[in-house]
């Protein structure tokens, strides 16, 4: 057998524990991260299921009839069962698009359910004539991608279900509408068009992810290298500033940050022509018809978003691998950034920033590296100032880091400068001091 391996194996596992900088990135931060992750989607779910069971709903009532006086009434007995449904009545409103978005407006909500005019007579006739069916129209309002934003349509059909349950098993059916970015889209299931943008919006959290990663690893190491291989000091000796050097390495990141973002807007817009392609003819979806695909502008301003964000965990890596003495010790720094770059985009997979409460969403538009999934949804949306917004706070994010970046460049400190754990290396000198 392998003579000694037992002793060299725990070795090697003592000298890897005692390192303040795997101690931290490997274990500390994953132990950090995972629970605050699980809260956020524990939060989602919550504000998912309080959507569910404590919406607000308006019946306008188009037949006044007594199988719509019925059916209303059946809604508002819901509360007994654990829906606690709020029900705005109105009574003979013609529903034109201005009508819509004025009621939508006036009792701040996102779903309309019209009760058309025969309606009565149509349950009425479904008893003797079981192909006879009565209708009941929806109008549910798009507010973002998150994966939840279907939730307003599956409740007004579990309320179909249930009345159907309760009376006749296909008396009720529902004709759907949504409402895109104020103009209603007839025959359009809120629930199939959320459902469709959900599809597309986790290929941009994924690809930040990769991106970014590979990004900053290529620029730490970089730093890093000269710092082992001692070709720093030589580099500063040349007759050339210092700035130049900096700059350089910079420029070189800031090349291959450009090229991921060309790669990646090349890449999104043909998987988004490639999900429109393999659209059913019956679901009778097409994005670009609603206005759901963003125009030459937003994929603009996306890859945009998408190069400064870059450019500011390239920037970041490098000042933190500045203070790192070899290339793992860099790696180990900028794993720090991780949990900066995962948290936001897997959360931003299940939540909508602008349904957040005010102190979340300042936190994530704090985050830099949330920027490019925030512009992913808002683009699609047509909300541009959104990402204009992001694009100023990380570029202003970005300068400051490479202020700091050049200054430290600047002095002799860059040959000199560690992150040390005094504290943990104190208590791990501690008992070999006492041995003696």
């Amino acid at each position: 057998m392998l003579k000694g391996f037992g002793n060299f194996l725990l070795k090697e596992l003592k000298e890897l524990a005692r390192d303040p900088k795997i101690l931290l990135g490997m274990i500390v931060v994953p132990l950090v991260m995972f629970p605050v992750l699980g809260g956020i989607m524990g939060y989602a779910v919550q504000t998912a299921q309080e959507q569910a069971i404590k919406a607000a709903l308006i019946i306008v009532d188009n037949d006044c009839g007594n199988w719509s006086s019925s059916f209303i009434s059946f809604i508002e007995s819901l509360g007994d069962v654990g829906f606690n449904l709020t029900v705005y009545k109105e009574n003979e409103v013609e529903l034109t698009s201005e009508k819509v978005l004025e009621l939508l407006a006036k009792y701040n909500t996102t779903q309309i359910l019209e009760i058309p005019r025969g309606f009565s007579e149509n349950v009425t006739a479904h008893f003797n004539y079981p192909n006879v069916k009565a209708y009941v129209r929806f109008y549910g309002v798009l507010r973002g991608t998150s994966v939840f934003e279907s939730v307003s349509a599956s409740v007004v059909d579990a309320l179909i279900s249930m009345f159907n349950r309760r009376y006749a098993p296909d008396v009720l059916d529902s004709k759907k509408a949504t409402v895109i970015k104020g103009e209603i889209k007839h025959g359009v299931d809120p629930a199939a068009v959320s459902g469709l943008l959900m599809s597309q919006s986790i290929a941009m959290p994924i690809t930040v992810l990769i991106l970014l990663m590979y990004a900053v690893q290529i620029a730490a190491t970089s730093v890093a290298m000269e710092k082992e291989e001692k070709t720093l000091e030589t580099l500063l000796t040349l007759p050339m500033d210092r700035l130049a050097i900096l700059w350089g390495k910079l420029s070189s990141s800031i090349i291959v940050a450009a090229i991921g973002a060309v790669a990646y807007m090349a890449g999104y817009s043909y998987m988004l022509s490639s999900v429109m392609a393999g659209i059913p003819e019956g679901l009778n979806l097409d994005l670009a018809a609603l206005g759901l695909v963003p125009s030459v502008f937003g994929y603009l301003l996306l890859g945009l978003t998408l190069f400064v964000t870059m450019l500011s965990a390239l920037a970041l890596a490098v000042i933190m691998s500045a203070f790192a003495e070899d290339i793992r010790s860099a790696q180990s720094f900028v794993s720090y950034i991780y949990p900066l770059v995962f948290l936001p985009s897997i959360a931003l997979i299940y939540l909508d920033v602008n349904t957040m409460p005010f102190a979340l969403k300042l936190v994530f538009y704090a985050i830099p590296f949330s920027h490019p999934v925030i512009a992913s949804k808002a683009v699609i949306m047509g909300d541009y100032w959104t990402v204009i917004f992001g694009i100023v706070y990380v570029s202003a994010f970005t300068l400051v880091v490479m202020y700091a970046a050049s200054r430290l460049f600047a002095t002799e400190k860059i040959l000199t400068a560690k992150l040390k754990f005094k504290g943990l290396k104190i208590r791990r000198e501690k008992p070999a001091e006492e041995s003696y």
